[in-house]
């Protein structure tokens, strides 16, 4: 072996300190872009969180200020600031600057928490330009400053102090994430669950950017949760509350159904929301699966059918939140996405199914409305699942398998691949003329799509426009059918008129997506075209202008009196060329791209435009009626 091509200990790469976290972020944040950003401050709050859990403090404040740094403030036992035994150095120096070093580990001075990784504030800090710490302890207030997770001088005392706590302040370093603004309402969405999975503890947040202030405080709990989520439904009765410990696993559950077809479930261990589920999910699944076929045939409620009800049956409508409290938690990574402990399942299954039995068998009112909905949700699902196979049956048919009235683009990778929902056979015969066919699919629609959230999906497959639209995607729909990966499409464009019609048949094509399709848009796909408002013209010289603001400073430029001002209602006004050059050509247009910043808030958002009650919807279109503008009746 030649000298080139050696390999000895000299070649091994150590790296100290937080420097493996800089070097490597994404292995202990996630990623580098939102996500990543947003769970710094999600680290700081859980310590905050923390220690209230453990019985110290009940108020944290979150403020993001003007120049981009956060200061998260809580009312705990503040960081030690006594000399490591080992490491010679101040506790809250060590909890800062070294990897995996934490109060989380002997399960005494936390019971239960959520960071249970000991890595958490240490990567704040290693990712971070700058990281401030103060902590108020036994009288004195200390302070301590860090640059890019390097100490810059030593713990030291700066004044005196009545309360104990800490805060910390920290800007987010440029050179490693690619954007450093926060978005508010993914922040309070974050921080809202942690007021609702803990009584009584008060989390503020507040926006030194925009001036917006949110105050979370809610007694009631995880029940007041799932209120709050059912807060524009049709609810079919109180919600039934389960709390309970068995080997050591705390067991909380909160539970309602509504005349809605989809269900809204969120889990938590420790705090953590974990959106990939995992054994505590599984575990209440199955035993409201097992407790209402129970119910059922103890009762003879399916008389006629010899057919058990499916998980997807006895969830439709189902609003639940499920949380438990665990001492060693498995997930799966530093995000913690999903509860991996195999004896949870069979705890929270128990515990919750014993609870179930009770209450359906104190409550038998409740118990059988709540049965009859799942009855009529299966058979609903074979009438869908015939519907499903009609459509299958029907593209087979057709040589392509594709709708007649698609046409599709010529190249046929995905990534490369878009395509345009358009209002109308007019704006779409204008679109199929204007467009660049290589790359860019036109799908028309006809009228106005049905409203999915009024009905289940035998009725909405028997609907031509979203079968349609179902079949140009090409994920298929439903629980067992859906796939994301089969996307025909990696750029999905709605394009309608700039009216009030046109405004109505994209919230009824995004809910649509929202309640069916929803990987999509968390996959970046779904976006919204900008035709131009007004076209203004002097002489040759022509001008597309998409608001109002800029509509008077094109017209004073160009004269107030010479320039024609042309407004544009509906994209069928203009001709291909101009729809082309407008908002189809990826070098000029502008698209917007939709995005879930607060799932609890976009869903309580479309179940107020969309759904059955008429009273919140009237009040949201009387508060927000004087910030229309270009309304066109």
């Amino acid at each position: 072996m030649t000298a080139k091509e050696s390999y000895g200990s000299e070649k091994i790469t150590v790296l100290k300190g937080l420097e493996a976290v800089r070097r490597r972020p994404a292995m202990y944040i996630g990623d580098t872009t939102g996500r990543g950003l947003h769970h710094l401050v999600y680290e700081v709050v859980d310590n905050a969180v923390d220690e209230h859990m453990a019985g110290f403090g009940d108020h944290i404040t979150v403020t993001v200020r003007k120049d981009g740094a956060v200061v998260v403030t809580d009312q705990g036992r503040g960081f030690p600031v006594d000399i490591h035994p080992t490491e010679k150095k101040p506790g809250v120096e060590v909890a800062l600057t070294v990897l995996h070093a934490g109060g989380k580990f002997d399960n005494k001075s936390y019971a239960i928490s959520g960071g249970l990784h000991g890595v958490g504030v240490s990567v704040v800090n290693a990712l971070s330009e700058w990281l401030e710490v103060e902590v108020h302890r036994d009288g004195k207030v200390y302070q301590q400053r860090y640059e890019r997770g390097v100490t810059k001088y030593p713990l030291k005392t700066v004044g005196k102090t009545s309360r104990t706590g800490s805060t910390v302040t920290f800007l987010a370093d440029k050179q490693i994430f690619k954007a450093t603004a926060y978005n508010f309402d993914t922040l309070s969405g974050r921080l809202r669950e942690l007021a609702f999975l803990n009584k009584g503890l008060a989390i503020d947040i507040s926006d030194e950017r925009s001036g917006k202030v949110h105050n979370f405080k809610f007694d009631g709990g995880i029940v007041s949760f799932v209120k709050f989520l059912d807060e524009n439904k049709n609810s079919l009765h109180k919600p039934i509350y389960v709390a309970k410990e068995g080997d050591g696993v705390q067991v909380e559950v909160a539970l309602q159904y509504n005349d809605s077809f989809d269900d809204n479930i969120y889990s938590f261990c420790n705090n953590i929301n974990t959106v990939e589920g995992g054994t505590h999910l599984i575990g209440f699944k199955s035993a409201l699966t097992r407790v209402i076929n129970d119910y059922v045939k103890k009762n003879n409620l399916m008389k006629k059918d010899d057919f058990t009800l499916s998980g997807d049956d006895v969830r439709e409508g189902l609003t639940a939140v499920v949380s438990v409290k665990v001492r060693q938690p498995q997930f799966e990574g530093q995000t913690k996405t999903k509860l991996g402990n195999s004896e949870v399942k069979g705890i929270v299954e128990s515990l919750v199914g014993q609870e179930l039995a009770t209450f359906f068998e104190e409550n038998n009112p409740v118990a059988n409305r709540i049965c009859e909905k799942g009855i009529l949700s299966a058979r609903s699902r074979e009438a869908a699942r015939k519907a499903r196979d009609l459509v299958r049956r029907k593209n087979a048919l057709e040589s392509s398998g594709l709708p007649g009235k698609l046409a599709d683009c010529s190249l046929d990778d995905p990534k490369l691949c878009e395509i345009y929902l358009v209002e109308g056979d007019s704006a779409g015969g204008s679109a199929k003329q204007g467009r660049d066919r290589k790359f860019q699919a036109i799908l028309p629609l006809k009228g106005k799509i049905l409203n999915v959230d009024k009905y289940r999906m035998d009725k909405m497959l028997a609907n031509d426009e979203i079968r349609t639209l179902i079949t140009a995607m090409g994920t298929g729909i439903g629980q067992d059918d859906f796939d994301p990966e089969k996307a025909r499409y990696h750029k999905i464009i709605i394009m309608t008129d700039a009216d009030v019609d046109g405004a109505h048949i994209r919230t009824l094509i995004l809910t649509f997506f929202f309640r069916y399709m929803r990987p999509l848009i968390e996959k970046g796909y779904l976006y919204i075209a900008q035709p131009p408002l007004f076209r203004v013209a002097k002489g040759k010289e022509e001008h597309w202008v998409y608001t109002d603001e800029e509509l008077e400073k094109t017209v004073a430029r160009l004269g107030k009196d010479s320039a024609n001002v042309q407004r544009y209602k509906g994209l069928g006004e203009m001709n291909p060329e101009q729809l082309w050059k407008t908002t189809m050509d990826p070098e000029r247009r502008t698209l917007l791209q939709v995005a879930i910043d607060d799932a609890v808030e976009a869903d309580g958002t479309i179940t107020l435009l969309m759904g059955e009650q008429v009273e919140p919807r009237r009040q949201f279109i009387e508060q927000n009626a004087k910030y229309v503008k270009n309304l066109d009746v």
